[in-house]
């Protein structure tokens, strides 16, 4: 049967074509189902995927079924088109700050924004045959495309189809949700899953929304050349990082020439006759009015829920929420897994990784891999980035009796130094009178690879003191990992203990 794109490509130009014909084939035709499946997974973003071909190259009998296109959000519209979009924004800004290295460049440099927006659905179109149909199929899955829906606890229907099933996963992800802002239904926004879509760099463009999708997306259109303003809430710029994480954040978008607006839950929005978009304060008429040609809305999620007959298998869900699991992420029927954004907090492409992953575990095997054993890291693809690990800053707060902090400027690591990049710092938690690591904070250039060390401390169970004594190559910026192992070594070294050692010291010159 001949399918029609449900999720947009725009343009649909040829890079898109060749995307489509990937993730999202129109003239594919389902697989016709013979006999009972091992394992149903109804999505094929990244739980999906891996959930799927996990669980095939174990020989298990599995079907994968997707309604728009295969890759998710990740490929399609998240992790994918941003980074591309953001590492051209880091060459431009490496252009405007060239002066300060001694290095002269043209003035007038500009960006191209339609050719940076094509060099983007290139690369996903390249990238896209890993996550393809024809890929999964070729592992030996049968591959669906169309809407799934369980019609009793044991079977799902998708196109006319009955899927029976042992076990099934629900991994069909989360999208964009529009706050409650007063007059924002009146105007056209745009959203991560449509922003990708722009073929012109929009001269103003608005953001509501401080968090990372935010950040990173006013600070690439500012780098571009837009004129950019971001309306915080009352939390300020990145409200799930530390404080000062957040002002380090705040003071670079600045730099960039980010306008920042704290109108919180006053913002109302409203369409002007020629097309663009005012924001206004309504709590506070002597505040400035912005108009915009382009509005971006960053902020809220909604898991992807509906529609999926999740009643009649027996599945608990609410619409805010998402799929209700157990620490072996099984729903409410023994039958049924969920994992990635339908079910959990951590709303990352990694996190759904190893999610799916101890759902093959558990429902095949009958494992009992819990997700609360994870440690999940997660980055701010700003510059700089900001990453963490562990509990969040307020659920560390609440333990301060119980935690060591210890913490390194950048400016005091020589690469950083070297690089103009000393902006940041890395911050280590541990368990009190121990070196065991609870968590860490790291805002640098390159964070993001910077926290794999501290997660894969975490998970060895590799503590503070013995980073101390793991050798890093000389000048990295990566050495303040370990220099804060250093910090963590000297409290070691008591008044006690440092008495006994002059001590020492002296009856050894004898």
């Amino acid at each position: 049967m001949t399918k029609d794109r449900i999720a947009p490509l725009e343009p649909y130009d040829e890079h898109n074509q060749k995307l489509e014909s990937n993730v999202h084939p129109r003239d594919w035709k389902n697989p016709v189902p013979n006999g009972k499946y091992n394992l149903v997974v109804i999505g094929a973003g990244t739980a999906g995927l891996v959930a799927a071909s996990g669980a095939a190259g174990m020989g298990a009998k599995v079907a994968l079924i997707e309604r728009e296109l295969l890759g998710g959000d990740c490929l399609n519209v998240g992790c994918v088109p941003s980074k591309a979009i953001i590492a051209s924004a880091h060459v431009m800004a490496s252009a405007h700050d060239a002066k300060r290295f001694g290095v002269s460049i043209p003035e007038g440099t500009t960006v191209d924004f339609p050719a940076v927006m094509e060099r983007m659905r290139k690369l996903r179109a390249d990238i896209s045959p890993h996550d393809s149909a024809q890929r999964f199929t070729d592992l030996g899955i049968d591959v669906f495309i169309g809407s799934a829906r369980f019609s009793d606890p044991e079977t799902i229907e998708v196109e006319g189809a009955r899927l029976e099933f042992a076990k099934a996963v629900i991994a069909t992800g989360g999208r964009a949700s529009a706050p409650p802002i007063e007059g924002l239904d009146t105007v056209e926004y745009l959203t991560n899953e449509t922003i990708f879509s722009l073929t012109e760099l929009p001269a103003r463009l608005g953001v509501v929304g401080a968090g990372p999708i935010g950040c990173e997306m006013a600070q690439t259109f500012a780098r571009f050349g837009s004129k950019v303003s971001m309306f915080t809430g009352q939390s300020g710029i990145l409200p799930k990082e530390a404080p000062d994480a957040g002002s380090l954040i705040g003071k670079q978008l600045l730099h960039d020439g980010v306008q920042i607006f704290d109108y919180g839950s006053t913002l109302a929005i409203s369409r002007n006759d020629d097309g663009s978009i005012t924001l206004r304060n309504e709590a506070d008429e002597s505040a400035e009015a912005i108009v915009v040609d382009k509005l971006l809305i960053a902020v809220g999620r909604a898991p992807n829920v509906k529609g999926l007959g999740l009643e009649a298998a027996c599945v608990d869900y609410d619409e805010k929420s998402g799929v209700h699991v157990n620490d072996k992420l099984q729903t409410t029927n023994k039958r049924v897994y969920a994992a990635g954004d339908v079910c959990s907090k951590f709303q990352f492409t990694h996190a759904a990784d190893f999610m799916a992953r101890n759902v093959i575990r558990n429902a095949l095997f009958g494992g009992r891999a819990k997700v609360s054993d994870l440690v999940i890291p997660w980055t701010t693809y700003t510059s700089p980035e900001v990453a963490h690990v562990g509990p969040t800053w307020r659920e560390l707060d609440k333990l301060s009796h119980e935690i060591d902090e210890f913490s390194l400027d950048m400016s005091k690591v020589d690469r950083a130094i070297l690089e103009g990049e000393t902006d940041g710092f890395v911050r280590i938690f541990v368990r009190k009178g121990s070196d065991k690591i609870v968590a860490a904070t790291i805002v640098a250039k390159n964070a993001g690879d910077m926290i794999s060390q501290v997660s894969q401390a975490m998970t060895a169970g590799v503590g503070l003191g013995k980073i101390a004594s793991t050798i890093s190559p000389y000048p990295t910026q990566g050495e303040a990992i370990r220099k804060v192992g250093d910090l963590y070594n000297r409290t070691k070294l008591t008044p006690t203990v440092a008495k006994l050692f002059k001590k020492w010291l002296e009856w050894s010159r004898r």
